[in-house]
């Protein structure tokens, strides 16, 4: 029989443990971050490895777990995305770089591990398998077995498998070296219905040894693809308890940041922002983020609208910003998610250099009640050091973004070094001057190409000790934010946010939260 606390107990514990709006308003006018605060425990009746952590950035986009990898240089490129969105959550690729190079980038992502691939990559029969070799190169693709069909009626032709796409074979013509379609074991797309893995998954067992299921319409024109290896994956992930992150045609998830490209008068280029993210939408991006150290600006709303006008179904993600009335912007701008933190991130130093800013627990509560009002997400972006503070951050959030602990997986863009028998990876904040004369100063509402004025730096240039694989990282992340929900009871993320009940915690109970007294045994692996 469940014990229940009686009403004098009860009503004790609620005197002194606080639900948001009475916490928050009774330490004001004292701005708290994760630090200041710890969350009372509560009955509960699950286990932590049942806690559920997906959640939506939007209607369209649902992750496994609620952690988000910066649009950073020195954090997300097509290595971290894909490692994200493998374990769950998601990577959003910085724009310090050649607009089609962030193409090139999402595309890798997209093409990773696909599923049923409805837009195959195919090639034409007047090619030889050098201009094969070369295009592989170019694109950087991790798979070398192509369709081939005619270019101008569509229709399939062949398939030029993988083991013919060798150096040995370069001056072999793609045709005498493809297997030819009289050979090719094709399905209709009509037969596919509303389950197109598991008719897949039927194709191979019945069809022993043939890796690729072609789909074709009535008129024999290639339709889509689907690999064996990619439908074991799949349903092997049907098992797992955490799965990677998904479109509905089973890609893996991808966001990418939306540069604000301007005229030479200052006003945004709506022709050019609309075809760049045009391009990044053709390879299938899932979201863009418009990302400023202050997102409740004129420009940031301008270009979120010019975004969603031109494409009225994309997921976009803005900010940053400390205040309801931001979210309540950006929200009307067309934002579906709203980015929350100014200042607090490990290498960031706009606080010190402008100001401003607001202690990111403080105002990831005045912000939820903006996005409360208007029906929107909030991502709570810097501030995040350990597993705990997410744990803080959502019972406010529906997501939190790193950047510092990620930076030192592998995974992360940069060269390892090695100092004095450590290893490190180059972090900087978009706001030192390195990042932003390498793209991002229009970030901070400054140009890089002004003459007569110098940059002003708003983030510093750092090093993070290598810290294993990004598997490792999110695995213990994720741990602990699943043993926060088991001690509140809570059996999602939503369960989190309507249960949590805060305390103030003073510079002594902060000593106290951490090993303190002792000298720590262990050893490193």
């Amino acid at each position: 029989m469940t014990k229940v606390a009686s009403s004098t107990t009860a009503s004790v514990d609620a005197e002194f443990y606080l639900q948001a709006d009475a916490f928050f308003r009774a330490n004001l006018p004292t701005a708290l971050t994760f630090d200041d605060v710890s969350l009372a425990t509560l009955f509960s009746d699950i286990l932590p490895k049942d806690a559920d952590t997906s959640t939506q950035l939007s209607d369209a986009v649902r992750l496994q777990i609620p952690i988000v990898s910066a649009d950073m240089d020195t954090v997300t490129e097509s290595q971290m995305a894909i490692s994200m969105a493998l374990n769950g959550g998601l990577g959003l690729i910085h724009y310090n770089m050649q607009p089609k190079e962030q193409v090139k980038e999402v595309a890798r992502v997209k093409h990773h591990i696909h599923g049923f691939i409805q837009d195959p990559i195919t090639i034409g029969p007047d090619l030889s398998i050098g201009d094969v070799l070369e295009f592989v190169e170019q694109k950087r693709f991790g798979f070398e077995t192509f369709p081939v069909v005619d270019r101008q009626n569509g229709k399939l032709l062949g398939l030029l498998p993988g083991s013919v796409v060798k150096e040995r074979y370069r001056n072999k013509s793609v045709v005498e070296a493809m297997t030819p379609r009289a050979k090719l074991l094709t399905v209709l797309h009509t037969a596919l219905g509303n389950d197109p893995i598991g008719r897949a998954d039927k194709f191979f067992t019945d069809n022993i040894g043939i890796n690729k299921m072609l789909v074709v319409d009535a008129e024999d024109r290639l339709k889509g693809l689907v690999t064996s290896s990619d439908v074991e994956r799949i349903m092997n992930e049907s098992k797992s308890r955490r799965k990677p992150a998904r479109d509905a045609a089973f890609r893996l998830l991808c966001g990418a940041a939306a540069a604000p490209i301007r005229k030479p008068d200052g006003s945004l280029d709506r022709d050019r922002i609309v075809a760049q993210i045009g391009q990044l939408v053709a390879e299938t991006v899932d979201c863009v983020a418009v990302s400023t150290a202050h997102g409740h600006t004129a420009g940031v709303g301008d270009m979120v609208r010019i975004i969603r006008d031109a494409f009225p179904t994309l997921t976009i993600i803005a900010g940053n910003v400390t205040s309801g009335a931001g979210v309540e912007y950006l929200a009307d701008c067309g934002a579906n998610a709203i980015k929350v933190g100014q200042g607090p991130g490990s290498i960031c130093s706009t606080r010190i250099v402008a100001g401003v800013g607001i202690p990111q627990l403080s105002a990831l509560y005045v912000a939820s009640k903006g996005a409360a009002r208007k029906g929107v997400r909030i991502i709570a972006d810097g501030g995040i050091t350990k597993s705990g503070d997410i744990v803080k951050a959502l019972t406010l959030a529906d997501a939190v973004m790193c950047g510092g602990l990620l930076a030192g997986c592998r995974e992360a863009p940069g060269e390892i070094m090695e100092i004095n028998g450590k290893l490190y990876k180059q972090y900087r904040g978009m706001g030192s001057i390195a990042a932003m004369k390498a793209g991002s100063a229009a970030r901070y509402g400054q140009d890089k190409n002004d003459a007569t004025r110098k940059l002003t730096a708003e983030g510093i240039e750092a090093l993070k000790e290598v810290s294993g694989s990004i598997d490792e990282v999110l695995g213990n992340l994720i741990g602990g934010v699943q043993s926060g929900m088991g001690y509140l009871g809570a059996k999602t993320l939503a369960d989190l946010r309507a249960k949590a009940r805060y305390a103030r915690v003073s510079p002594a109970g902060q000593k106290e939260a951490a090993p303190h007294d002792v000298i720590e045994v262990g050893r490193k692996n």
